[in-house]
């Protein structure tokens, strides 16, 4: 009897620390920090993407910054690198992927839009359909520009701190695609 005490008291020790190195939302788990261009980014908030009137669940999408905020605007200029992961909970086509892209920085850059629309275009011919489980990154590092990972391969990266602003925007700003996803990346209840 006491072997199956001795292996719960490990379970749930093993659970415990697991729990303290990674969030999650609606089923899918992100780190606490990430490494890049050699900082520490801390997870900011972890949202949920819902689409069409019938509230389904598109993506889980996770805010990483050097300093977390509750504050949209800070964090999309604050100085240093971000880092945005979206993991898929359904499969979403190449139509619909490039349609958001286009509706979201038409929300986001307004009347900046065609200083970035070739970047946009280029973002736009990255993208292809992504299934139930895949990933989608997106990470600016100053001076270099917001590199585009699709499925954990490297598809390019978009110069320009505008651009990235313009992104982030797309989540963090004052039209974001719902906004209990914008709310979750700022650090409130995911969902």
């Amino acid at each position: 009897m006491w072997w199956i005490l001795a292996v719960f008291l490990g379970i749930a020790g093993l659970s415990a620390v697991a729990s303290a190195d990674a969030a999650e939302c609606a089923g899918a788990s992100f780190p606490d920090s990430k490494e890049i261009a050699g900082r520490t980014l801390k997870l900011n908030g972890l949202g949920v993407r819902e689409a069409t009137i019938f509230k389904v669940d598109v993506y889980v999408a996770g805010f990483y910054s050097m300093a977390t905020s509750t504050s949209g605007g800070a964090l999309i200029t604050a100085p240093g690198p971000k880092h945005l992961a979206l993991l898929f909970v359904r499969d979403v086509s190449t139509e619909d992927l490039t349609g958001a892209w286009e509706e979201g920085f038409r929300k986001a850059a307004d009347e900046n839009l065609p200083a970035l629309q070739d970047r946009v275009d280029q973002l736009n011919r990255w993208m292809d359909a992504v299934k139930d489980g895949e990933t989608m990154m997106f990470t600016y590092i100053p001076g270099t520009g917001t590199e585009i990972a699709l499925r954990g391969a490297k598809k390019g990266v978009i110069p320009g701190e505008d651009f990235a602003e313009a992104l982030f925007t797309i989540w963090l700003g004052p039209e974001p695609p719902n906004e209990g996803l914008k709310a979750g990346l700022l650090g409130g209840k995911c969902g």
